[in-house]
């Protein structure tokens, strides 16, 4: 599970729809207290900010249209409270992007 903290442009498609499908699970574990993935790092830095993760939802949604993909699944903006930006991470933006540039994708990186 990983919802990144990069601008969404410069994802390839499998990191941009990866994200986005995995961002609405953690959003639903959040927002109804499941108990799947509730240990996971990457859950729980996200504990008490369903507002940023509603902003980083919105920032996907952007580029996904801007690619020209359809996007039919919003997230209930009634959950969205909390801190409105992320300042916890378990790999800062600048590692992040170092992790994807050792990946085998497309990512735009250069």
């Amino acid at each position: 599970m990983r919802v990144w903290d990069v601008d969404p442009k410069i994802l390839c498609r499998k990191h941009l729809l990866g994200e986005h499908r995995e961002l609405h699970g953690l959003y639903n574990i959040l927002a109804h207290d499941k108990k799947g993935y509730r240990n996971h790092p990457e859950t729980k830095r996200w504990e008490g900010k369903l507002a940023a993760l509603y902003a980083r939802h919105e920032r996907l949604v952007k580029e996904m249209e801007r690619r020209g993909y359809v996007h039919a699944s919003p997230l209930d903006k009634k959950f969205a409270k909390g801190k409105k930006l992320q300042d916890a991470f378990v790999h800062t933006p600048a590692e992040q992007l170092k992790l994807l540039k050792e990946k085998p994708c497309d990512c735009p990186l250069d």
